[in-house]
């Protein structure tokens, strides 16, 4: 069996790591194509190193532009390099534009497209990333989802039932397999940053970091919180360049430093008392570590960790982040436990789904 992975963005190396060390195990035949969406060393090489995935077999070096611009570059350069190596299927991660430019690439010749990380939705058109999710999802041959609303979403929208296939989150096989790297290195990140008690942040939605009239009230509201818990702020490289004058005048308490590697933050997260965040994947990973997090979003695609985990939707409500906030302080609502499938293995599953559908 020969098999492509297609990343092109920081979640994609989470995801796409379990899934290419459970088919290394098997012995089969894997190309890694990286389609340099995100080609900054923070947001990719150091990924690739902290994760052990190899160095990419095929590099498409996309770089930024506008959903079309990237779009378009990578269906054109990633065309004759998935031609050359002709696998039997290519599996896609996540949501990013890399995601759907690889699938439509696929179907379009033919060759078999998995998708991992299938049927979230967050019901928002506005999201670039919903596109790519539904398009992606009716390309796709084999869909793999982390949870039952996933199922229910592509049954709704006229998948067929045997493409699906309910597999866990291969995001917490990441966790799972790093967490103790993320606990022996915490003492020297906690003597780093002079930590005792701390919350983290991230943010890197347009929607929240690209007008001023969003992000500026949004800044003053974190600089606020700051001074009741120190908040460490790993910035991305864009929001730093756009934003630095504004946040050089941040207190103290507000740290603005480096985007962190995959470990460094996994060790911040589980030990901050609270995560405010914009991302997907963080929602899953506190879910996952008990962490309470306040997600600075109107909707998730990840709706299972409201009901079944440690996250809030607060919107750009400020006033019910400073709730949610205060009371995660205090002890806040108890953490609800763990969606089902989470537990490490869903690489596996898709692993042996791949065996005997391919064989």
């Amino acid at each position: 069996m020969k098999v492509l992975h297609v990343v092109g963005a920081r979640p994609n190396f989470m995801k796409a790591a379990p899934v290419y060390h459970a088919i290394a195990r098997r012995g089969h035949v894997q190309t890694l194509v990286h389609t340099g969406q995100h080609y900054d060393n923070f947001m990719s090489d150091v990924f690739i190193q902290a994760l052990e995935l190899p160095t990419p077999d095929e590099s498409l070096n996309v770089g930024s532009g506008s959903h079309a611009q990237q779009t378009s570059a990578i269906m054109s350069r990633f065309e004759p390099v998935v031609l050359k190596h002709l696998p039997d299927i290519v599996l896609v991660y996540g949501d990013v534009n890399s995601t759907v430019a690889a699938a439509l690439v696929c179907s379009k010749l033919g060759i078999r497209i998995g998708h991992v990380e299938s049927g979230l939705r967050s019901f928002d058109r506005s999201m670039p990333e919903e596109i790519n999710r539904l398009v992606t999802d009716q390309l796709a041959d084999l869909l793999f989802t982390p949870s039952s609303d996933g199922d229910e979403n592509l049954l709704r929208e006229g998948i067929s039932k045997e493409k699906i296939f309910l597999v866990g989150n291969v995001m917490i096989d990441t966790l799972i397999r790093l967490l103790p790297k993320a606990d022996e290195i915490f003492p020297r990140l906690r003597a780093q940053y002079q930590l005792d008690s701390f919350g983290l942040v991230t943010l890197h939605r347009p929607s929240n970091v690209d007008e001023e009239s969003t992000f500026l009230p949004m800044l003053q509201v974190l600089d606020e919180l700051s001074q009741t818990l120190p908040l460490i702020f790993p910035v991305h490289p864009r929001t730093r360049q756009k934003w630095s004058a504004e946040l050089q005048k941040c207190n103290p308490n507000l740290r603005v430093i480096e985007p962190l590697g995959y470990i460094e933050f996994l060790a911040l997260q589980k030990n901050a008392k609270v995560v405010v965040t914009d991302s997907g994947g963080i929602q899953e990973e506190t879910t996952y570590l008990g962490t309470p997090c306040l997600t600075l979003r109107e909707n998730t695609e990840r709706p299972i960790t409201l009901t079944q985990g440690t996250n809030v939707l607060v919107g750009r409500d400020w006033e019910a982040l400073r709730n949610h906030f205060n009371e995660a302080l205090n002890g806040g609502a108890l953490p609800k436990g763990r969606p089902p499938l989470w537990d490490g293995k869903a690489s596996e599953r898709i692993a042996d789904i791949l065996a005997s559908r391919l064989q």
